[in-house]
């Protein structure tokens, strides 16, 4: 018998029947953007919602075309040797990963990514790249990943890694780099959340070691240095034995690997293994150290290894923990996790501690801090006031002495009780530089106003080819005219007479 619908049953009803496999299929691949007009997956490719790989496919160019809506395209282990600029014709906005390694691949158009401006991981690893061209990643202002290991590189230009300020992550190991780039550090300006440069297996003979001492340890436990022919020296060592001593994954994990050169030598040796041994006798390296003195404002800082991290506490060397404002205001926990003393005090040397609270586990910063029992400008300034005062006594008195024995008049007016002194004439000299006649004085005379006449030898001994004959005095009020004398300054460098 027909089964007989209920009235209530929409007719439809009536036509159900059960979904076999092949509905199911066709039913999703309608809604595969594949089978959409969106584009269709290119042939010797494997294709997976958004996800398209040609790995292995024997290619040697990239398919075309591409659909717009992938995400990830991998055309690792094919023979693209040239990644031209047309590659992708069109904008792939939802591009996000390319991988293009052990291809062969020689030459990367500097306009290679200008339609990918999304992509944030990109792997050209293990191919035969030998340069790394000017703004060859520039368009790439989202990457956060780049691999450019096991290549051929040698020459890397300074601006190749422009506006890549979100990159985070840099493999160069494997390559035939001779110069440290340290342009890449410098500041954090060039990469600013760059936290992992890989350099191992390279040529570098030399590295920056101060410079890079100063780097934070967060991005010190991500640089890898091992297997390149460095020349050793005592810096180098010291700053992977800090390394060592920190725990960092760089040193720690590749102390075998780590070596260099010493000088006159061509065999490698371990870095690490310097410590007191001949030639160089290197010292083990010291936590950090720093020095001030009384009343100054210094800056202790939690140097972790721990990128972004919060949770912090310092520990004073009284065994006291800092919370907040400590000491009247004198210990201030900053923003940044580092702790600032003020007016500093003898008291306050000793060795702080800072916990850190990491992802995987805690680690403890030391930071010794020495204070000298000396303000940094009070005995300068004493012993500098000191030896002014004592450079200014030595002029005066030398001042004193030229003008009391080295001026050029040195007699004085005679007295009338006293000797007259001996007769004088006037230089051939004086006459022959002065031509103001000599003025007859008064009651009071000048020294040398009696002077014998005619030749003879005047003072010192000396000769006078002539002598001026002494003049009658004058009465009255005018009598007071002083003779000049003939060996002063003004009668030689003077015309006029002198009237006093």
């Amino acid at each position: 018998p027909v089964p007989v619908m209920p009235p209530s049953c929409p007719p439809c009803a009536a036509m159900r029947v059960p979904m076999g496999p092949l509905s199911l299929l066709l039913a999703l691949s309608l809604l595969s953007p594949w089978g959409s007009a969106g584009g269709s997956c290119p042939p010797r490719c494997v294709c997976a919602s958004n996800l398209l790989s040609c790995s292995q496919a024997n290619l040697t160019v990239v398919p075309a075309p591409l659909p717009r809506f992938t995400a990830v395209l991998d055309l690792s282990h094919n023979n693209v040797t040239r990644l031209r600029a047309d590659w992708a014709p069109a904008r792939l906005p939802h591009l996000h990963a390319l991988l293009l390694s052990h291809n062969g691949l020689a030459f990367v158009s500097t306009e290679a990514f200008v339609n990918v401006p999304r992509l944030r991981h990109l792997d050209l690893s293990s191919n035969r790249l030998r340069t790394l061209d000017e703004n060859l990643f520039s368009d790439l202002g989202e990457l956060e990943v780049l691999l450019l290991y096991n290549n051929e590189i040698s020459t890397v230009d300074r601006t190749a890694f422009e506006n890549l300020g979100r990159l985070r992550k840099l493999y160069l190991g494997q390559n035939r780099i001779a110069r440290f780039p340290l342009e890449l550090l410098r500041e954090g300006s060039r990469l600013p959340q760059l936290a992992l440069l890989d350099l191992s297996a390279n040529r570098l003979r030399a590295v920056p070691a101060g410079e890079l001492q100063a780097l934070p340890a967060w991005l010190r436990d991500r640089l890898y240095l091992h297997n390149n022919p460095l020349a050793c020296d005592c810096l180098l060592f010291q700053l992977l034995d800090r390394g060592r001593r920190r725990h960092l994954s760089a040193v720690e994990d590749f102390q075998d690997e780590l070596r260099c050169v010493l000088p006159g030598a061509s065999a490698l040796v371990k870095i690490l293994d310097l410590a007191g041994k001949q030639p160089l006798n290197c010292s083990k390296a010291q936590e950090a150290v720093l020095e001030a003195h009384l009343g100054d404002t210094v800056t202790l800082g939690c140097d972790s290894r721990w990128q972004g991290v919060r949770s912090r506490h310092w520990v004073t060397p009284g065994r006291e923990r800092v919370l907040g404002d400590g000491g009247n205001g004198s210990m201030v926990l900053l923003a940044n996790g580092s702790l600032q003393l003020r007016a500093l005090r003898p008291e306050d040397s000793g060795t702080y501690s800072c916990s850190v609270a990491g992802p995987l586990l805690n680690e403890t910063v030391y930071v010794e801090l020495l204070v000298h029992n000396f303000t940094l400008h009070g005995p300068h300034d004493t012993l500098n006031t000191a030896y002014t005062t004592l450079v200014g006594c030595i002029l005066s008195v030398v001042l004193v002495l030229i003008y009391l024995y080295l001026t050029p008049c040195r007699c004085c007016c005679c007295r009338g009780n006293e000797k007259p002194p001996a007769p004088r004439d006037d230089s051939i000299n004086s006459s022959v530089l002065s031509t103001t006649p000599n003025h007859a004085g008064g009651t009071g005379e000048p020294c040398g106003s009696h002077i014998a006449s005619g030749a003879g030898t005047g003072q010192n001994g000396r000769f006078k080819g002539g002598g001026t004959p002494p003049l009658p005095a004058r009465q009255g009020p005018k009598a007071q005219r002083k003779v000049s004398d003939p060996d002063s300054v003004s009668s030689v460098f003077s015309d006029t007479p002198i009237v006093v």
